[in-house]
């Protein structure tokens, strides 16, 4: 059994980017991982590390973030600008740490705080997916 628990924030970024970009089935076939920063430096504010980008046909949808990530010290969060409802519901539905931030317009901070978190993180991100690309569900 493995005790030690990875809380580094760039590992966790990194394993999140794995998920996205490793797998062709369900949402996640739609995104890709874009304007990554690989030598980008954790911060305690968080430091922008990668953007999460929507693929596809539809022309509202084609090459635009769903989200961002920031790398902390000891964990990541993504930053949604898409699809903020559903990554509400989600990331309640997954017990993660989620908050709206007030910014015109406004987003939502979902946060990711070990290794073993980033499988419901990719749960967040693909709800948020689902929303955006289903007609009348997005909240962005």
């Amino acid at each position: 059994m493995v005790e030690d628990r990875l809380t580094d924030g760039r590992r966790i970024a990194q394993l999140l980017a794995s998920e996205i970009d490793g797998r062709d089935d369900d949402e996640l076939a739609h995104l890709s991982v874009a304007n990554v920063d690989r030598d980008v430096e954790p911060t305690v504010d968080g430091a922008q590390a990668y953007d999460v980008v929507l693929e596809g046909t539809d022309e509202m949808v084609n090459g635009q973030p769903l989200a961002t990530v920031f790398v902390h010290p000891d964990r990541i969060h993504l930053e949604f600008e898409r699809g903020r409802d559903a990554a509400v519901e989600a990331a309640a539905n997954r017990t993660l740490m989620v908050r709206p931030k007030a910014t015109t317009p406004p987003k939502t901070l979902v946060f990711l705080e070990s290794g073993a978190a980033v499988k419901r993180g990719v749960g967040v991100v693909q709800a948020a997916t689902r929303a955006v690309r289903e007609p009348g569900r997005e909240d962005a």
